[in-house]
């Protein structure tokens, strides 16, 4: 009876953070660029269940009886990095990536250090004059007449796009974004801002970039209500099956064999 609480728990703790999965999911549904969670969930290794009978020979035999659940637990946190729908914006900073790839971004001296990239491209130009993503970190590009990958400078020059990937400064050639892609996407990490942490990034020089437009987030969110739902309904099943655990312990500690 003891196990079967600690087995009702165990449902009660995965459900509640899958219940904090698809609250993030949800809060995120208008953030540009946002790839969804899904919270995978495993059990724990059955065990199995059998008792012992003395032969005629006064020997134990062993009576397997059957397995025993002993829950479920959390597993790991999957990225869902379907592409999102894209929508014209006509803003001239405004980008979005079509296909696989990402932006890469490197924090300033203010807000840290380190290269990260994003799916996000809302990006605006600063006081400084550079392209910058919403958090004021530094869009990286390729330099057109160097070659170097530095932070990209706008100004207050007229910002294009050709249709080979170009961006152009009051119509002069001047950077390509410094997009790269991973080969295994398992390895990413979200570290807040709408950023990944990742090793071994590809350099993609064939990624396709749109001007003035933006790729919205993949959260569908009907089918993340529809398992909010469900989540709310298991856990109301679980936590009812504790509450009656609960009583029948109380019965069996108290009442049964009581002398009256």
């Amino acid at each position: 009876m003891i196990r079967g609480i600690y087995t009702a728990v165990s449902g009660l703790i995965t459900e509640e953070a899958r219940q904090n999965t698809i609250s993030s999911n949800m809060a995120n549904a208008n953030t540009i660029g946002y790839k969804s969670d899904n919270l995978i969930i495993k059990k724990f290794d059955d065990v199995l269940i059998e008792n012992y009978d003395k032969n005629l020979g006064g020997r134990n035999v062993r009576n397997p009886i059957g397995k025993l659940s002993l829950g479920s637990k959390i597993d790991e946190t999957v990225v869902n990095f379907t592409q999102g729908s894209i929508e014209s914006t006509e803003k001239d900073t405004d980008f979005a990536i079509e296909g696989r790839g990402f932006f890469t971004v490197k924090k300033n001296a203010q807000n840290g250090s380190g290269t990260y990239y994003t799916r996000d491209g809302h990006f605006h130009s600063n006081s400084r004059g550079y392209l910058v993503t919403d958090s004021g970190d530094d869009v990286m590009g390729i330099n057109s007449r160097t070659g170097a990958v530095e932070p990209i400078f706008v100004g207050d020059g007229k910002l294009t796009m050709d249709y080979n990937g170009n961006l152009k400064l009051n119509d002069v050639e001047s950077y390509k974004f410094n997009t790269v892609d991973f080969q295994d996407y398992n390895g990413l990490k979200k570290i807040g801002d709408n950023l990944y942490q990742g090793e071994n990034p590809i350099n993609m020089d064939g990624t396709l970039v749109k001007h003035k437009s933006l790729e919205r987030s993949n959260v569908n969110i009907i089918e993340e209500m529809v398992s909010m739902m469900t989540v709310m309904r298991s856990f109301e099943t679980n936590q009812k099956i504790v509450q009656t655990l609960d009583e029948t312990l109380n019965k069996a500690a108290n009442e049964i064999g009581a002398v009256r």
